[in-house]
Order: C-alpha cells, then sequence, then structure tokens
C-alpha cells in the first residue's frame, strides 16, 4: 500500500535514461527537466523503454518519482558475454545503460562456449525491480539466439557492436533479389530525357578507401571567361523507386554506417558500389546541380536537373593534394581553379558568420587480425575542403531553390537539414570557462559566430585546443532533418539540405525525389508524412554516429592495453562526479582516473566551473590541464581505460 501523499496528481510519460546502476532519468516532453528514478523504483524498466510515471508530490532524496507501467520495451535483443556454469549460464550485456545481467537455461545456450559474443533473446521480463549486479536470481531470462565468436576476436566484438545498435548484418534476400534485378543498360531514350555532360571534364575525389563514390564535379570555361562547375551525384532514387522493397529497407536503416573496418551500406553491394557508383570511364545517371561562377566565384546562375556523365578521372584526397602543391599532374588546371573558387566560397562562408569548428577524428591501422598497431588523426587539407566547399554549395542552393518555389498558399514542403542557435546559458557557462584561459565570447547574438571563429583561430597548437574545441561543439545545438525553413547555425545559411549523399543517407533520397518532382511542378507533398521521415532519419543518424563512436572506443581500449603501466601526457577533457576524464595527447585516447584513485585528498565537483577540488589541500584539477597519467587497466568488454594520475 502506498504512503499517504506520496505522489502528486501529476503523470508523465517519457523514456529511461539509466544512466547507472543506482539511478535513471525519464526524458520527457512533458517536463522542462528530466525526472530522476530510483533504481529499485524502475519497476523492471530499461533503457530505452517508454514508461509512464507518477511523480512524488516532494523529492525524496533527490528522486521525483516511479515508474507505474512499461509502454513499450526498446528492445528484446541484447548482446553481452555469456559465462557458464555447471547448472546454469548469464550473459553480461555489453552495453553500459544495462546494469543487469540475463539468466540463460542450459537447454537455451544454443551451442555458446563460455567467454562467446552471444545475442541473447528474453523471453522472461521482470515484474517487479530488475536486481542489480550479478545475482543468481535474476529478473530477466533469455535465450541465445546467436553465437557471435570469441570474446576479444575482431570480427566477433565489431558484430557485437552491430548487434548492440540494431545494425542489420546482412540485407534481407527479397531484397537483395530485387537489387539483381535492375537493369545497368542506359537507354537511348533515358539518355535523351537529360542534359548530357560526358564530353565536359569530370572527375571523383575520395577517400582512398572508398568503394562508392556518390558525387562528381565537372568544370569547363564559358567564352564570357566565367566557369561552369556542375556538382554531379548519383541518381540513386531512378534505380531505387519509391515504396518499393529497396526503398523500404534503405528508409529503415536510415543511413549507412562507418565502423572502424567495415561500412554497413545502406543499399546493397550492386546499388552502392556499381549502379549509382560514379565509376571513371563509364556513363552514369546522375541528378545535378550546374553553376557559372565568375573568377571571384560570385554565382551568376544555377540550374538543377537530370544529367548523364562520364567521369574522366578517380581522384584520391592525397593524388588531389599532391596536385595543389605541385601545380602538376592529371588536370592539374582545372584542379587549382576549382580550389581557388572553393577558397573563396569557404572565405564568404565565413564572414557571413559560418563557424569553422573541425572536429579531430582517428583512424587506425589494423594488422589482418583486425588488431590496432597504430592510431593517428585524420587529416583535414586543401582537397577535402575543396570538395566539401562545392557540396555545401550544392545542398544550400538546392534547398534556397525549392523554399522560392513558394507561390501563396502552395508551399512546397521540403527535407531541410536544421541547426538551431546555441542555448543561451549554456554559452554563457561556456563564455565563463573560455574565459579562464584568456579566450573573450561575444554573447550579442550578431557576434558568436565571429567570437567563436576567433577562439579557434588562437586556440590552434596550443594545449587548450581540443578541450576547448569539443566543448564549444557540445554547447551547440544538435543538427537534425525537419520540414521548417529555421536555418542552419553553424554553416550561416537561411536554407540548407542534404543533397550530396543518396548512396548512403536516406534522407537525400527523399531530397531527390522532392527536387525532381518540384522541377516538374508537382503538387506540395504531405508536410506531416514527410517530418515522420525526418524524424526517423534524424534517430538513425544518432544510432550510427553512437555505433561509429563505440567501435572507435573498442580500438583504443583495445591499443591502449599494451601500454599498462606506461606513462603518457594528457589533457584533462571531462570532470564528473566519479572522477577526471584524460584525453592522452600522442595516442588521443581518453581514459577516466577515478575519484577513488585518487589518494592524495577527497576531491569534489564544481560543475559550473568544469573543475574538482580537493578538499583538505584545495588542489584544483581543471579542463583543459597538462597532467601526466599513467594506464592502470582496461576492459574491452566495457571499453573503458582506467588511469592514475603518474607521481
Amino acid at each position: 500500500m502506498r504512503e499517504p501523499n506520496k505522489f502528486s496528481d501529476t503523470y508523465i510519460t517519457g523514456r529511461v535514461d539509466h544512466v547507472n546502476p543506482r539511478f535513471a532519468y525519464i526524458v520527457s516532453e512533458e517536463t522542462e527537466n528530466d525526472l530522476k528514478i530510483s533504481t529499485k523504483n524502475l519497476n523492471g524498466a530499461l533503457n530505452g523503454d517508454t514508461v509512464r510515471v507518477a511523480v512524488y508530490a516532494k523529492k525524496k532524496d533527490r528522486f521525483g518519482g516511479e515508474v507505474l507501467e512499461i509502454l513499450e520495451r526498446k528492445r528484446e535483443d541484447f548482446v553481452g558475454k555469456i559465462e557458464i556454469s555447471p547448472g546454469f549460464a548469464f550473459v553480461i550485456p555489453d552495453g553500459k545503460k544495462m546494469h543487469c545481467d540475463i539468466f540463460v537455461k542450459h537447454e537455451d545456450i544454443n551451442h555458446a562456449s563460455n567467454g562467446d559474443k552471444v545475442i541473447v533473446k528474453i523471453k522472461e521480463w521482470p515484474d517487479k525491480s530488475v536486481k542489480q549486479g550479478r545475482s543468481k536470481q535474476p529478473s530477466l531470462v533469455g535465450i541465445v539466439t546467436q553465437v557471435l565468436g570469441k570474446a576479444g576476436e575482431h570480427n566477433a566484438e565489431m558484430q557485437s557492436i552491430m548487434a548492440e545498435f540494431g545494425i542489420p548484418f546482412s540485407f534481407p534476400e527479397n531484397v537483395i533479389k530485387e537489387s539483381k534485378v535492375i537493369s545497368s543498360q542506359i537507354s537511348q531514350k533515358e539518355i535523351k530525357r537529360r542534359r548530357d555532360f560526358r564530353d565536359i571534364t569530370t572527375f571523383t575525389i575520395d577517400p582512398e578507401d572508398a568503394k562508392d563514390f556518390d558525387d562528381a564535379i565537372s568544370i569547363s570555361k564559358l567564352e564570357n571567361g566565367n566557369w561552369k562547375i556542375g556538382i554531379h551525384i548519383a541518381d540513386v532514387t531512378h534505380y531505387v523507386q519509391h515504396d518499393t522493397l529497396l526503398d523500404k529497407e534503405a528508409f529503415k536503416r536510415g543511413t549507412s554506417v562507418y565502423l572502424v573496418d567495415r561500412v554497413i551500406p545502406m543499399l546493397p553491394e550492386k546499388l552502392s558500389n556499381d549502379l549509382c557508383s560514379l565509376k571513371p570511364l563509364e556513363d552514369k545517371l546522375t541528378l545535378s546541380a550546374v553553376f557559372e561562377l565568375d573568377e571571384q566565384a560570385n554565382i551568376k546562375n544555377g540550374w538543377f536537373g537530370k544529367t548523364i556523365i562520364h567521369s574522366n578521372r578517380r581522384f584520391t584526397y592525397d593524388e588531389v593534394q599532391q596536385t595543389i602543391d605541385s601545380k602538376q599532374g592529371d588536370f592539374a588546371k582545372e584542379i587549382n581553379v576549382l580550389n581557388d573558387l572553393a577558397k573563396k566560397l569557404q572565405e564568404k562562408r565565413f564572414k557571413n558568420g559560418a563557424i569553422a569548428f573541425e572536429t579531430l577524428e582517428v583512424k587506425f591501422k589494423l594488422n589482418q587480425d583486425g588488431v590496432p598497431i597504430s592510431v593517428h588523426p585524420k587529416e583535414r587539407k586543401e582537397a577535402h575542403k575543396l570538395v566539401e566547399d562545392f557540396m555545401l554549395l550544392a545542398n544550400k542552393k538546392v534547398a534556397e531553390f525549392v523554399f522560392n518555389l513558394t507561390k501563396g498558399k502552395d508551399k512546397k514542403h521540403f527535407v531541410y537539414r536544421l541547426h538551431d542557435s546555441p542555448d543561451k546559458e549554456k554559452l554563457r557557462l561556456f563564455a565563463i570557462f573560455a574565459g579562464k584561459f584568456g579566450y573573450n565570447i561575444d554573447l550579442k547574438t550578431n557576434g558568436i559566430s565571429k567570437s567563436l571563429n576567433q577562439l579557434i583561430d588562437q586556440v590552434e597548437g596550443k594545449s587548450e585546443q581540443n578541450v576547448l574545441q569539443n566543448i564549444a561543439i557540445r554547447t551547440m545545438a544538435k543538427a537534425k532533418y525537419g520540414t521548417d525553413t529555421d536555418g542552419h547555425f553553424g554553416l550561416a545559411f537561411a536554407h540548407y539540405t542534404h543533397f550530396t549523399s543518396p548512396i548512403r543517407r536516406y534522407p537525400d533520397m527523399v531530397v531527390h525525389r522532392l527536387l525532381y518532382h518540384y522541377l516538374k511542378n508537382g503538387n506540395s507533398v504531405d508536410k506531416n508524412a514527410l517530418q515522420e521521415k525526418c524524424n526517423h532519419a534524424s534517430k538513425m543518424e544518432i544510432v550510427a554516429s553512437d555505433a561509429e563512436r563505440a567501435s572507435i572506443k573498442y580500438k583504443q581500449v583495445e591499443y591502449m592495453s599494451n601500454y599498462i603501466g606506461e606513462q603518457f601526457e594528457g589533457i584533462v577533457s571531462g570532470v564528473s562526479e566519479w572522477g577526471v576524464f584524460v584525453e592522452i595527447v600522442k595516442t588521443k585516447c581518453e581514459g577516466l582516473v577515478r575519484m577513488s584513485d585518487m589518494s592524495d585528498d577527497y576531491y569534489y565537483l564544481d560543475a559550473e566551473n568544469y573543475r574538482i577540488i580537493g578538499e583538505r589541500t584545495k588542489k584544483m584539477i581543471t579542463l583543459g590541464d597538462l597532467v601526466k597519467v599513467k594506464v592502470k587497466s582496461t576492459d574491452l568488454d566495457r571499453r573503458t581505460i582506467d588511469l592514475v594520475f603518474a607521481d
């Protein structure tokens, strides 16, 4: 029986974010702030589940309510390592937000061996609170449905990450079958429907290991001295018709996923690596944005439509960079003209308020067994920016074109890439923190972008560069897809979309269909249905990003496991109530110095100032501090690196 007046008359519906074994948050659109719930009051709800919650009349021990009903389970399959005893087995889930083990009867282990990575399906859900820790009386009972291999083996671990995030291992047979019957022949009738660019200099520029080429650039000089630049994008929707099995599968996936050693494509290989890949010396169908630019990169006119191209050459970024540096090589004149125009486009973008943030990405060199033997930051040179600036131009101009089609009440609904202005309070706190390093952030609306770009220039090469840039990026709102036209803050574009990667992003496929539909004077589509597609695409983008980060983190932990006991220089990259996060300068791998391992004092968190403070010594450890650490241990299953401060 419940305590009198324990609950208010407020009930909310939300999603469980089970942050640690002790408590979870309920994330709900019905409340301004997330509601903190004790684990014992989740009443069987797991991370990601949708629940109905009763809110306490008064907070008790900082907790605000308890789960009354589980409305929807997020998942019923989990991935983890199985531990087999004589009478029973447990699966210890990989997910950091899954805080209980899953009991498996011997007859349900499906030939798994002790220490295997497996996928387990829940067949008995708890009807009371989920018991925590390694309980012999677990609340969850499951059956092993797939054995992935031995824990610690490269392929088993990558498949475990795929399973953890719900990324499919293969395409359904009927989807593969549908792709195989698509003809690769291009009829004369189809060619006549398109603008022919086959005689114009065209090439692709991609990473060395790229297997699909979904964009190409053409260049030709006009009689008036201006340049005609074509941004040609694979015409994926010519082959993937709306509402086919291929289309439904692509929508479901939302995006291709890039793990450290593999690509899980959105489309089957026949499409992504063959029909829709703009291979050199082959006729290919494209949807294009073509612009006339003068020598100062001013746009004189533009055209959008279906085309056919014949790429003259496939370049890698390194090859193009060599041509830029040396002014020599295949198509050297064209490449250097494109680079000059791209730099002028970039200059205009920054002058208009775009922000020059660039997140640091790492790349691994793996041996034949998938074991990392080196790690280094990915370089972004002029060649990368050349391609990026023309893709940005195409995305921007397609969005502007459709937006300007509106006549009276006939608004042409479209898929836009949206990026809100940063939250004022988050920006204020960041400005205070940056001020501690001597940097000034102008909080006035028209001064934010300029201040942030000045900061980026000023911190380049300094120890606090990554920390300040990462916090600044976290201060920014998350980009998403939507049907409104709120603009893109980071790029300083009033209208922006994703048009240039339909092989690997479903929203780009929708944009292609809508653009062609509107070019043929088609009526506007249903906004609500389009917004639902946008919501799903945004969700799947987050899933893909989380999986990619998990694979990188796993390889970082695996790599650092070779350096137990060794000392490194690091930068404090985060602080929490559990400890201090440190990014190792040499390897760009992040680990945690736990509070429990800091024996020189009792430290408490000063969250607002991004630091911890020693209670007795008043010693402060602050974000951006240069420190020395030793690698204490690594945990591949949890993808964690434990560090200790070096003496």
